[in-house]
C-alpha cells in the first residue's frame, strides 16, 4: 500500500519528520507538543494547557487525514515529568469522555525548554 504523508498548517510542523503518514486506513500521528501555531508559542505553562493544545493539534492532524480523535486506537503519552500524569488524565477525560482508546505513558527522552508533554496515536477510518 502507498504511504500518503499527511499534512496540516493547522499543527505545528517540523522539518525532519511529517505530522503523520497514513496507509490504507490507519494514520500514524508523530509526537505532537502544545505548541499553538496561531502564536508559535505553548499554549501554556501548565500540563493540562499544554495536553489540551497537544490533542488539539493531533486532531487537526487527524482531520487532515480523514479521522477524528474518536478514531484514536492506541495513544502514547510522553511526559517530562511523571508526576504530571494525573493532570493529563484530566485532560484526556474532556476529549474522551465515552470511548477511551489504548494509551501508555513513557517519560520524554528529549528535553526542550517548557515542553511538558508530547502526544502520538494511531487511528483507524472505517
Amino acid at each position: 500500500m502507498p504511504r500518503v504523508v499527511i499534512s496540516t498548517p493547522d499543527a505545528p510542523e517540523f522539518p525532519s519528520y511529517s505530522q503523520a503518514v497514513k496507509i490504507g486506513n490507519t494514520i500514524y500521528v508523530a509526537g505532537t507538543v502544545g505548541v499553538d501555531v496561531t502564536t508559535g508559542e505553548l499554549a501554556g505553562p501548565t500540563i493540562q494547557e499544554q495536553t489540551r493544545r497537544s490533542l488539539l493539534n493531533c486532531q487537526a492532524i487527524l482531520r487532515a487525514g480523514g479521522a477524528e480523535l474518536s478514531d484514536a486506537v492506541m495513544v502514547h503519552t510522553l511526559l517530562m515529568r511523571p508526576e504530571d500524569a494525573d493532570g493529563v488524565v484530566e485532560v484526556f477525560d474532556e476529549f474522551f469522555p465515552d470511548l477511551r482508546p489504548p494509551r501508555c505513558v513513557s517519560k520524554l527522552g528529549v528535553d526542550r525548554p517548557g515542553i511538558l508533554v508530547s502526544i502520538a496515536m494511531t487511528a483507524v477510518t472505517d
